[in-house]
Order: structure tokens, then C-alpha cells, then sequence
């Protein structure tokens, strides 16, 4: 096998294009082949959120047809930022009032501080 790929040219996905010589006698570059992208491993999660869930709130809505895996995964990680900053700023504010705890105050005040908040008003209520 192993002279199999060295009589090629290449070893592994990764090897520089190897110069080979055409009937012309002239040398002329070909391609390495790309690599594979690798396969799912137990590494760590690129999404937080489980895309299932996510994948359920999506199709609950009947104007959904259909949802692609890519566009789940978008909004499960936009969901992830979103919860993450509000989450930020509602601990700054518990942290004003020395506090490690946060409390409905503190999102509140967070969704009046922050001008892209400015929908969330009145949603706690």
C-alpha cells in the first residue's frame, strides 16, 4: 500500500501537488486531493443548546415548512448570544447592588440600559 501511494505521489490528504510528466515530456503540476472534513467526534460542542429542541420550537411555528440542519444550528447559537449577553448585563446590575444572585430587577434593568433590549419592554410584566 504503502509504495502504492509513493509510486502516486502523495501521502496523506495534505501532501503538495506533485509534478508528473506528461507524454510531451514536460512536467506539469496536478492537485493534491482535498481533505475530507473530519468526522463528528466527542470533542466539544459547537452548540450549547440542544438542536432537537431547537429543531421542535422551529417546526411548531406553521409557517415553517422546513428547516435545514444549518440554519438550526444559526439560530440555536444566535439564542446562545442572546441569553449570554442579557444574562452579562443582568449580572452587572446585580453586581451594583452587591449582589451575586440575579433577580427580575436585574433583567429589567438590563432590558431598559440596552437600546437593542428595547423589544423585551414590558414582556416581563
Amino acid at each position: 500500500m504503502a509504495a502504492a501511494a509513493s509510486a502516486a505521489g502523495t501521502v496523506g490528504p495534505t501532501a503538495a501537488p506533485v509534478e508528473e510528466e506528461g507524454s510531451s515530456g514536460e512536467s506539469s503540476p496536478t492537485a493534491a486531493p482535498l481533505p475530507q472534513a473530519p468526522a463528528p467526534t466527542a470533542g466539544p460542542r459547537l452548540s450549547r443548546l440542544p438542536l432537537a429542541r431547537v429543531k421542535a420550537l422551529v417546526k411548531a411555528d406553521p409557517d415553517v415548512s422546513l428547516a435545514g440542519q444549518e440554519a438550526i444550528f444559526i439560530l440555536a447559537r444566535a439564542a446562545e448570544l442572546f441569553v449570554e449577553t442579557i444574562a452579562r448585563d443582568a449580572y452587572f446590575s446585580a453586581q451594583q447592588g452587591k449582589r451575586k444572585t440575579l433577580q427580575r430587577k436585574d433583567l429589567d434593568n438590563a432590558i431598559e440600559a440596552v437600546d437593542e433590549f428595547a423589544f423585551l419592554e414590558g414582556t416581563l410584566d
